[in-house]
């Protein structure tokens, strides 16, 4: 017992100590704010990339990035079994970002596979929190790019 929680302590410091952060960890340093946004495409997955571009508005910032999103979001079938039903959908989500400062175009492009659920109500849900993880990996991506260059 005793030997089990010297492991679990030395293990606990180990990875406190070895300076891990996660690559796409919020930088609250960032030197720019993206103010203006427009939004053209799939409203809800805009909607999901303006709740987490809203996190990089800062007032104090002289560096103001304008960005205008195009959005494109596709449910694709991908497979059906012998009686026709649909199996498998393909879900992918294209995103042109165009940053107006340099007009630079950056292009992203993110897709997943799911499997159709009897619960259609859960099967909605499921398909909202992928947009959701493509909004929030769209959106690293981004902050990524903006402050490489």
């Amino acid at each position: 017992m005793i030997k089990k929680n010297i492991i679990l302590l030395s293990i606990l410091f180990f990875f406190n100590s070895c300076g891990f952060t996660p690559l796409y960890m919020a930088n609250k340093n960032v030197n720019f704010s993206i103010e203006q946004a427009n939004y053209i495409g799939d409203r809800e997955l805009n909607n999901f990339l303006k709740v987490n571009l809203n996190k990089y508005k800062n007032e104090k910032s002289d560096n103001k990035i304008l960005v205008e999103i195009n959005s494109e979001y596709n449910k694709i079938i991908l497979s059906n079994n012998a009686a026709g039903e649909v199996t498998n959908y393909q879900l992918e989500a294209n995103v042109v970002i165009l940053i107006k400062n340099t007009n630079k175009v950056i292009k992203i492009y993110e897709n997943s596979i799911m499997k159709n659920m009897s619960d259609k109500f859960e099967e909605e849900r499921y398909e909202r929190s992928i947009k959701q993880n493509f909004a929030s990996s769209i959106t690293n991506k981004l902050i990524s790019e903006l402050i490489i260059n």
